[in-house]
């Protein structure tokens, strides 16, 4: 009854079907492990943004100081002045909206003497064109203090980022402390501040980057079920066929020997 499950059509089918199975589960346990990286990635935010604030410098103790994953995020502080002469736009940045504007980006001179750390002060729209400088509000004169986020500079490798040259004055496609030491011709502290509040409060200040979401964990999991079902339903799937594929022929025979029957006289 079986016997066509031996044609070529078939052993290709049950091939391929075959191949698929662990091909299927491999994907599922590719999503799993997906989701199992966005929710560790997750904790660990959480538990560097609820930590309690340290001092920008302890984290981030010399110039070019690479900012490992694990204090990403890390809740900082950080007291000095501003240096407005250095400031600087970072092109091609979002809002909360999606909204292409700049990040303002002023160095502050910290307090103890251990250096300049970059501080991303936050957004503002675009001005008039592309060429021009747009409005920013001033930073804070006097002695200020900050707390923040401690983020690891931009690359163009990590960020795919193009490096374009040729940009207006004071212009920057990255936060990135090699590139505005050669403007600055100070150190800088590596890694950046991303500023969440500053002591006294400013009258005005550009629209502040609101906390990275580290509640939504993806849709990894949901897909993961999804190719292990799609793998228990590919066996499945081959003997419903298989059954109407018999049935069919088992039709088709009865109905020719019917049709091959005598008339009788």
């Amino acid at each position: 009854m079986y016997r066509f499950l031996l044609t070529r059509q078939w052993l290709i089918t049950m091939l391929i079907a075959l191949l698929l199975i662990p091909v299927t589960i491999k994907l599922g346990f590719w999503q799993l492990h997906r989701h199992e990286a966005r929710v560790a990635r997750n904790e660990l935010i959480g538990q560097a943004l609820t930590a309690a604030p340290v001092p920008f410098d302890t984290l981030s103790p010399t110039p070019g100081f690479a900012v490992p994953k694990d204090l990403t995020w890390r809740a900082v502080t950080a007291t000095g002045q501003y240096d407005p002469a250095h400031e600087f736009v970072v092109r091609k940045r979002t809002d909360s909206s999606g909204t292409i504007g700049y990040f303002v980006v002023t160095p502050l001179k910290l307090s103890d003497g251990k250096g300049t750390v970059l501080v991303n002060r936050g957004w503002v729209a675009s001005g008039d064109g592309a060429t021009q400088y747009p409005p920013v509000p001033a930073a804070p004169t006097g002695e200020v203090t900050l707390t923040g986020r401690l983020r690891a500079e931009e690359t163009y490798g990590a960020s795919g980022i193009k490096d374009r040259t040729g940009l207006p004055d004071r212009q920057f496609n990255l936060i990135n402390t090699a590139e505005q030491a050669k403007e600055t011709g100070a150190p800088l502290l590596g890694g950046y501040l991303e500023l969440a509040g500053t002591t006294p409060a400013p009258a005005d200040q550009p629209e502040l980057i609101p906390e990275p979401n580290h509640s939504d964990i993806g849709p990894h999991m949901a897909y993961a079920v999804q190719w292990w079902l799609f793998a228990a339903m590919i066996p499945v799937g081959v003997w419903i066929l298989a059954r109407r594929e018999a049935k069919d022929r088992a039709e088709k025979a009865a109905e020719a020997e019917a049709g091959a029957e005598p008339v009788p006289v």
